[in-house]
């Protein structure tokens, strides 16, 4: 399985609802509104980093209200 940590910029007034959003999708593990430069960040999983890719750019980036995201990826 390949991890990674999703750093996630959001419109005012929308981290806790992009947080909720996105702790509902298949594939992540936890989603927690945070203070900082990011708005939510996003533990996510699949079983390779095609299928996390695609995770990231059909589901998590396509939740309402989100404006940019940033893919750190887990190594070891």
């Amino acid at each position: 399985m390949v991890q990674a940590y999703i750093l996630i910029q959001a419109d005012m007034g929308k981290a806790k609802t992009v947080a909720a959003t996105c702790a509902q999708l298949s594939g992540v593990l936890a989603a927690q509104d945070v203070t900082g430069p990011y708005d939510v960040i996003v533990r996510a999983e699949a079983p390779s980093v095609d299928e996390l890719g695609k995770l990231i750019v059909s589901k998590i980036q396509d939740v309402d209200g989100i404006t940019r995201t940033v893919t750190c990826t887990v190594v070891g």
